[in-house]
């Protein structure tokens, strides 16, 4: 299927400067749909001015997939500040964020006390089949969720929430994931994906109807 580009409703992200913290989001990454099925305009506006809550995967998608091990063994991980943002802004819109991965990591629970999220669902490792707990302990409907992955691991989950709500992958997702997702970031994981990914749903929020 032939992919068309498309440019995010808000331009924020591209005009961002460089900060010493983070670096900028530079990974050559185009932003636009995946190759999915494309949604219509108003159907993607309707979508995102439903959305309650955007759940995550952790490595690949808020880490840039590396694991840092200190001579003590100590696995350490590295978090954009810029996706810490991104949690802000989605929760002045009214939209949560949860985390959801398979890993048990001090530092992913320590990451989400940070952004003071509500939800964490750590030791996960069918994502699809612990759904209905996401949603009994949130008490949203499917409808209401987003979703951003980047293995194999986040498909099932992503097929089930892209049937009503929307999906993304950051740029060096594996091929299966962008092209199973509504919206392909120009960034990639750890370096503002997860950014990039709640711009556009904020500006699929503020899209006039033509």
């Amino acid at each position: 299927m032939s992919q068309v580009n498309q440019v995010s409703p808000m331009s924020q992200m591209s005009q961002m400067s460089p900060t010493m913290l983070d670096p900028p989001m530079d990974d050559g990454g185009a932003r636009g749909e995946g190759a999915a099925p494309p949604l219509p305009p108003a159907e993607l506006r309707a979508r995102a001015l439903r959305l309650r809550l955007v759940l995550t995967d952790s490595d690949g998608v808020l880490t840039d997939g590396g694991v840092y091990y200190s001579e003590r063994g100590e696995a350490l991980r590295r978090f954009s500040v810029r996706d810490g943002m991104g949690v802000e802004r989605l929760r002045g819109a009214g939209i949560a964020t949860a985390i959801i991965t398979r890993e048990r990591s001090g530092c992913v629970e320590r990451r989400a006390a940070k952004l003071r999220l509500p939800h964490l669902f750590l030791g996960v490792r069918d994502k699809a089949a612990e759904l209905p707990a996401v949603l009994a302990e949130t008490g949203l409907e499917v409808g209401a969720l987003a979703y951003i992955g980047d293995d194999v691991n986040d498909l099932e989950i992503m097929a089930r929430i892209g049937e009503s709500g929307l999906t993304a992958a950051p740029a060096d997702a594996m091929p299966e994931l962008l092209a199973a997702c509504h919206y392909r970031c120009a960034a990639r994981g750890g370096h503002g994906a997860f950014r990039d990914f709640a711009e556009w749903l904020l500006g699929w929020r503020e899209k006039e109807e033509r």
